[in-house]
């Protein structure tokens, strides 16, 4: 039967590098749900392949056709949400799903799912090392990395509703713990 694995962190905390290491462990059968998101793309995204970008209004007009699992605004006018066609299609696949969301998200993710589903918070070492991975990415504005530094405190507060907390002070230390992790789940 697939299994849902739920990875969840503050920006910049090495999330989207963790799961590409679970990505190239074959044996754990996973595969991508691409999350839907009204922001606009950064650097090299691709859409259909690291989100479906979509405006506002197409957004809001699947939300009201019921077509999502779950769906934040994570921002005013920024939307977040997972489509119920990406765990259909994966899971008719004889796949697992793996989900890197919001904080808020994982947490709707893991209540939908329930023991189906893992959740990993991938914690960074502190709020400053958090603040020079952000700036260090060199994507975002000033003013856009200090508004991820705020939430992301408020986020690090959400780490106690996941099933395992990874913190992220040394990527292969963390890498190791959390491909242990994801077999021991997915067996």
């Amino acid at each position: 039967m697939s299994k849902v694995i739920i990875i969840s962190a503050p920006s910049g905390s090495g999330k989207s590098t963790l799961i590409s290491f679970l990505m190239k462990e074959n044996a754990l059968r996973l595969e991508f749900s691409v999350s839907a998101t009204t922001r606009q793309p950064r650097g090299q995204e691709v859409n259909g392949k690291d989100y479906h970008f979509l405006s506002v209004n197409d957004f809001e007009k699947k939300i009201s056709e019921n077509a999502f699992v779950e769906y934040e605004q994570v921002y005013q006018g920024r939307y977040y949400g997972t489509l119920k066609s990406e765990i259909e299609r994966i899971f008719s696949n004889g796949n697992n799903v793996i989900f890197d969301v919001d904080v808020k998200g994982g947490i709707n993710l893991k209540e939908i799912f329930g023991d189906k589903a893992l959740s990993v918070f991938i914690q960074p070492p502190s709020v400053e090392e958090l603040r020079k991975r952000l700036q260090g990415r060199g994507t975002d504005s000033v003013e856009e990395i200090e508004k991820r530094v705020a939430k992301a405190e408020e986020e690090m507060s959400y780490a106690k509703n996941f099933d395992r907390i990874i913190i992220n002070d040394d990527l292969e230390k963390a890498s190791k713990e959390i491909i242990e992790t994801v077999k021991e789940f997915v067996g």
